[in-house]
């Protein structure tokens, strides 16, 4: 079975396409990379498939910021230009100037 690329990179801001959520990508699994309990908790008629990129997202609603772990078909770029205020994207990303964010440079010690 071939699988594609990943449409999203790190450090990019994207939004979920149904949930009011967004979040910046540190991590990705090249396909569905989480536990069977995870997976058969979303509703069946709303479940993804699992071979299809999985991204990790330092994510922020309205109340609160926490982890994601989304589909790929469930994100959209979030053009917005908005910061994210996750308290973890500060330690591992530097913002640029178009509203994204790139990965720290990390010193050799």
């Amino acid at each position: 079975m071939k699988f594609g690329t990943a449409k999203y990179s790190l450090g990019q801001v994207v939004k979920h396409r149904k949930y009011p959520f967004r979040g910046v990508i540190f991590d990705i699994d090249p396909t569905f990379s989480n536990t069977e309990e995870w997976w058969l908790s979303i509703p069946e008629e709303m479940r993804p498939t699992k071979e299809q990129p999985f991204y990790h997202l330092f994510a922020e609603n309205a109340e609160t910021e926490y982890v994601a772990y989304v589909s790929e078909q469930n994100l959209l770029p979030d053009e917005t230009g908005k910061p994210v205020r996750h308290p973890m994207v500060a330690e591992m990303f530097e913002r640029t100037s178009d509203g994204g964010y790139k990965l720290r440079a990390r010193g050799l010690n």
